[in-house]
Formats: structure tokens, sequence, C-alpha cells
């Protein structure tokens, strides 16, 4: 089992990172494997509609979405972190994700997800918001925890020093854990639920 691990800060090993860490040490802790991945910093621009992957089964813009998309494929679950950017998500990370879920074309049914904020103040629930949007819409049960996912301050000591965010972000790892291995025995049990999705409405008339 393994879980992928969004880095969206352009600080490879700031507030994010740190968050992510203690989200990987649990994670390891139940055998779970992990990867991080820093996409915070890279040339990553946003979709521009051109539908070319629903015919090649890639971005056209062969880029970092691109590697990662068969990572995301075989994995059970997905951590996407985010600093605050005037109340929402790095603009790098939105397009990445944006790009990611619509272009990648594998099942994402039943694979878990969470999202990570940090946040020097605030904006961090309008960002937390704005990342799981990408999970209820794919089929993807969302992890919760003891508080919402955000850790406060402007460095990895600060995020540390955060005592109550980082009890939520290992909390968070534990559940996930849990639901990874439920929904895996689940499945050997009962399989995986029919969830076809082909009735499409436009509601322009």
């Amino acid at each position: 089992m393994k879980v992928l691990l969004i880095n969206g800060s352009p600080d490879a090993n700031g507030c994010i990172h740190t968050a992510l860490v203690l989200a990987a040490e649990e994670l390891n802790r139940e055998g779970i494997e992990t990867e991080e991945i820093h996409v915070g910093n890279k040339a990553i621009r946003g979709c521009i509609a051109c539908l070319k992957c629903k015919q090649t089964g890639r971005c056209v813009f062969n880029d970092l979405v691109n590697e990662v998309s068969p990572k995301l494929a075989e994995a059970d679950g997905l951590v996407v972190g985010s600093p605050v950017y005037y109340g929402t998500p790095n603009g790098t990370v939105l397009s990445f994700m944006q790009r990611l879920f619509y272009s990648c074309g594998c099942d994402l049914h039943m694979k878990v997800g969470a999202s990570v904020v940090s946040c020097r103040r605030g904006g961090n629930s309008a960002t937390f918001e704005a990342l799981n949007q990408f999970f209820g819409i794919s089929g993807m049960p969302t992890v919760p925890s003891t508080y919402w996912n955000d850790v406060h301050g402007y460095s990895g000591e600060d995020v540390l020093a955060d005592v109550e965010g980082c009890e939520t972000i290992r909390n968070m790892a534990r559940n996930m854990a849990f639901m990874i291995k439920s929904i895996q025995a689940g499945k050997e049990q009962f399989g995986k639920p029919d969830a076809k999705h082909t009735q499409f409405m436009n509601f322009i008339r």
C-alpha cells in the first residue's frame, strides 16, 4: 500500500514539508509506503481545455503532471498540501491538481484523499475546502481528523511548535491508514462499489 504526498509549497523544506513528514511517519508505522513529490516551485501551467488527454490519456503539456499520473494510478491514497495564498491554495498546486485529476484517466474511486494546509494566521479553512473539492467529485473518501488539517507558522520550526496542529496531522495519517486497510479488506470481502457515471447534464437550455 502506498500514499503520495504532494508538497505544493515553493519551499521544499518549509511548513508543508514538515506537516507531510509527520503524516509520513505515522503512515510508515502502519506499514504504508509514502513518496513526497515537490510541486510548489515547478513551472506548471493551467489546463487549457484542449481535451487531448481524452484521446491520449496524457496531458498535452508533458511535465510533472504526466510523471505523477501513473503513480496516482498505483497509489491507495493521496495527501495534497498547500500554503495559503490570499485565502486560497498556491496557484501552482491548483494548476497541477486540476490537470492531474482531469487528464490521468485512472480510476480514483475509493482511493483515499486528504489535504493539509499551512498558514501564518488566516485563510486556512477556505484553502482546505478548495483542496478537498478534488476528492468528492472523484469518488475518493476524504480522511477526517480531530480538527481541520492545518498547521500554523512561518517556518518548519514554527509548525513543530503548533502542538495541536501536529497532533491533528498525526491523527489524520492514522485515520488514513485505517481507511486504506479497511477499504482494501472491504473490496476483498464484498467487492468494489458499482458507481457508474454515465449521466451528464448541461443546465443551459
